[in-house]
């Protein structure tokens, strides 16, 4: 769970005869990721069929989806094809047989359609003319009036008249509106070049009217409604047509589809192995645990094959072994949340069952009410039936009800659960109540996370060999070592400046009180500075080479490392500081509840139905905006504070070759 499953590279040689046997068991299991392995191959060899067979396929397969999707199919199919290779003639027979049946109905349906849209066009663009008593088709065919519906801004229509001051013209509104009245616009045909350049500059955009429907517009309304309605009727009736042939020939479409995509993901990897003149290379990845049971399938399908398998070591750079993460269902949310930072590299820890503990908590210390909290998880309930990051909701949730009962508030009321004889035992502390321990207790948790990324940092480095990143990586055993050290330095420095109580834990203010520690630290903090920031690169250089390089010359490396040690301590500071948010969050939290109560006391006496309609929206209010805000503060926290101390990313997804439905969704 905390780790990748192990990998094992694999290389097979095949032999021509067996080749669809071995690429049909490769597939079938669900556990091979192919590498395109061409390069291996022969180049004189000439272009490979099975390039244009996955062509073939490919476009065939488009052919079947279409016909589904007129019929209103769902694309799915189950079970294995009939035979290892399919009659393509008879196929593509099929495929054109029930295509010459299904084509004619749904043009019908989609030019039937088309003429609809075009119907409600026309019918929009007349409606709001339609008690205008005037023969259209009389305008239209007029050899000498000029005649101009549409609609055009408010503040254009002064403009447009005195463009138009010294042609003769009629100009009259047909329904006022403040913004974009419907106008009327007509003068002599002579002048009509003139008018309509007036009218586009004045920005009147003309209403469309129908060519083929003559009458006054409310009497062409009511055709184009009767047009609407009997075509609609005979969408109806061919839509039930196109029904009756998805009944009849479902069953067929299913196995057609399914042969023919599983020939062309055959065609496909086959396409991609190396060609020798009577054998195949073939090159791929599989998890560790799987491979005996794919060896043994391999030899039966064929005796004659060539098995070479190479065991992947995590030391070194293992940029191109895929990564196949192996988490629990229920983990899948926060999964999602390491996959959208980055995808983990081979070598490396899979944060995702760490962050299933920290985000919840984060989040929960933030958006600590159990009301708020309990909504929270019920919305997650509901999104969890078709979205696995439902169930990050009410992981955050829970959270958030639990901090609610530490915090003694529910939906905003903070004097019930800790007066109850009951809820007071978990009662802690209001936030709006005590700013500092909130704050202290945020800094602290944050001074842990922060310790705890760099401790998986220097477990990353040993894990993958990488020695120069384990001693002299600005997160590593010196860059640990500078930022205790800072943080003693932090808390002296502050113990001077508070004389009372501080927002800094007071830990750091005790250990900034020794002299001991604080000359230990002085000591650590310059040695750091100079192993983990200043000659950072050149050390991991010469553990990884064997050589200290100092690129671009002395004089740049002064000036750059003078900005390194100014963004290290910048960063280490804002880093440790950075985590008040969580406690800040938490007062706000109550701070926005106060509000509310506030508000609805105004709005009438408590206990009123004004008083309660306020708190209930207040509420609803908070929910959403704070649930949002909190999300992107708890990932902040994690993606920018934490994951960046320890997490390279940028792993390649396992993607391994499968043939059946079953297997991909799997």
């Amino acid at each position: 769970m905390f780790f990748p499953k192990a990998m094992t590279e694999v290389e097979l040689i095949v032999p021509a005869k067996d080749l669809v046997a071995v690429t049909k068991v490769l597939g079938s299991r669900g556990s091979f990721h192919q590498i395109d392995s061409t390069y291996l191959g022969l180049e004189n060899l000439g272009p490979s069929t099975w390039q244009d067979k996955a062509a073939t396929y490919s476009l065939l397969e488009r052919r079947i989806q279409s016909i589904m999707q007129n019929l209103g199919l769902a694309e799915e199919y189950s079970g294995a094809p009939k035979s290892d290779s399919i009659d393509l003639d008879s196929v593509q027979s099929a495929v054109e047989r029930i295509e010459a049946e299904v084509k004619a109905t749904s043009d019908q349906v989609s030019a039937e359609k088309k003429k609809v849209e075009q119907l409600e066009s026309q019918l929009h663009q007349l409606e709001p003319i339609a008690d205008i008593n005037v023969e259209i088709g009389a305008l239209r065919k007029s050899n000498f009036l000029y005649s101009m519906p549409g609609v055009m801004p408010a503040d254009s229509v002064s403009r447009l008249e005195t463009s138009l001051s010294r042609v003769p013209h009629v100009f009259f509104t047909l329904r006022d509106d403040p913004k974009k009245p419907v106008v009327w616009l007509l003068g002599p045909r002579s002048n009509s070049d003139v008018i309509d350049r007036a009218a586009r500059s004045a920005y009147l955009n003309p209403l469309s009217l129908p060519d083929e429907f003559d009458g006054t517009p409310k009497e062409i309304v009511e055709k184009i409604r009767k047009e609407i309605e009997a075509s609609s009727r005979t969408i109806s009736e061919l839509e039930r047509a196109l029904a009756k042939l998805a009944g009849t020939h479902k069953k067929e479409l299913y196995e057609l589809w399914r042969d023919v995509h599983v020939s062309r993901v055959m065609a496909d990897a086959i396409a991609r192995f190396g060609q020798l003149r009577h054998t195949y290379v073939v090159v791929g990845w599989v998890p560790a645990a799987d491979l005996e049971t794919l060896k043994q399938k391999l030899k039966q399908a064929s005796k004659e094959i060539i098995i070479e398998v190479v065991p992947v070591s995590i030391a070194g750079h293992q940029a191109n072994v895929p990564v196949a993460l192996q988490n629990p269902g229920f983990l899948g949310a926060f999964e999602a949340l390491v996959n959208t930072y980055s995808r983990p590299r081979y070598e490396e820890i899979d944060p995702t069952a760490l962050i299933a503990v920290t985000f919840p908590l984060l989040y929960g210390a933030m958006y600590g009410d159990v009301g708020h909290g309990l909504v929270l998880a019920l919305v997650g309930l509901f999104i969890a039936r078709k979205n696995s990051m439902g169930s990050l909701l009410v992981a955050c949730g829970v959270s958030g009800i639990a901090f609610g009962f530490l915090f003694g508030s529910i939906f905003g009321f903070e004097e019930i659960l800790p007066h109850h004889p009951f809820f007071s035992r978990f009662f802690w502390f209001s936030p709006i109540h005590h700013v500092l321990d909130i704050l202290q207790l945020a800094i602290g948790a944050g001074v842990v996370l922060l310790i705890l990324s760099h401790l998986l940092n220097l477990y990353n480095a040993a894990r993958s060999r990488n020695w120069g990143r384990f001693l002299f990586d600005s997160n590593g055993l010196a860059g640990l070592a500078l930022y205790l050290s800072f943080l003693v330095l932090l808390g002296n420095v502050a113990s001077g400046m508070f004389t009372g109580e501080s927002f800094l834990p007071g830990f750091l203010l005790e250990i900034g009180r020794n002299p001991v520690a604080v000359t230990a630290a002085q000591i650590f903090f310059v040695v750091g500075l100079f192993l983990a920031t200043i000659f950072s690169h050149p050390l991991q250089h010469w553990m990884h080479d064997g050589h200290f390089v100092v690129e671009g010359g002395w004089g740049m490396f002064i000036v750059q490392s003078l900005a390194e040690v100014l963004e290290k301590f910048i960063s280490m500071l804002s880093n440790t500081l950075s985590y008040v948010r969580v406690g800040a969050f938490a007062i706000v939290h109550a701070g926005f509840t106060g509000a509310v109560f506030v508000i609805a006391k105004l709005a009438g006496g408590e206990g009123s139905f004004g008083y309660w309609t306020v708190v209930v929206l207040g509420n609803l209010f908070v929910i959403g905006l704070e649930g949002f805000i909190v999300t992107i503060q708890t990932m902040r926290l994690h993606y920018y504070e934490f994951f960046s101390k320890f997490f390279l990313g940028g792993g390649a997804a396992y993607e391994p070759l499968v043939l059946t439905n079953s297997q991909e969704k799997a």
